[in-house]
């Protein structure tokens, strides 16, 4: 069986736009992931030293999951175009923690792998866990 040089053709392209969307997020995980660590040294004020510490131990098990997503993501497709984008440190650092765990919670279909989506979990573990720190624990 061989497929035609129309449907190679549309295969390559649909590899291509998932390259470049993988890469996106990888941009914005490494983005997210220095956004932590600005809020970590910008905290101030009552449990500020509890979430000094809770953010550490975050950034932590974030960078592991992200270097094994990204490696993975290597092995997958080959090379990667990622760019991070600009970082900044948010007024609301709770909202903006939630709103990327949902991002990332949309960005699964990008990978059908079961292997992979365990590697996102633990990275929405850790993002989770850093919020119930956050909010629970002053």
């Amino acid at each position: 069986m061989t497929m035609s040089t129309q449907t190679t053709k549309k295969v390559a392209v649909r590899r291509e736009s998932e390259k470049e969307e993988i890469s996106i997020l990888f941009g914005k995980i490494f983005s997210f992931n220095s956004c932590l660590k600005l809020i970590h040294w910008h905290v101030t004020g009552k449990g500020s030293y509890a979430a000094h510490l809770s953010l550490d131990q975050a950034i932590e098990t974030l960078l592991g999951a992200t270097d094994r997503l990204v490696e993975t993501g290597y092995a997958a497709l080959g090379d990667l175009d990622i760019v991070i984008p600009e970082t900044k440190r948010p007024d609301n650092y709770v909202g903006h923690i939630e709103a990327f765990y949902e991002y990332m919670e949309h960005q699964r279909p990008l990978f059908s792998e079961v292997f992979v989506q365990s590697i996102i979990d633990d990275y929405q573990e850790g993002i989770q866990q850093l919020l119930f720190r956050l909010k629970r624990l002053q």
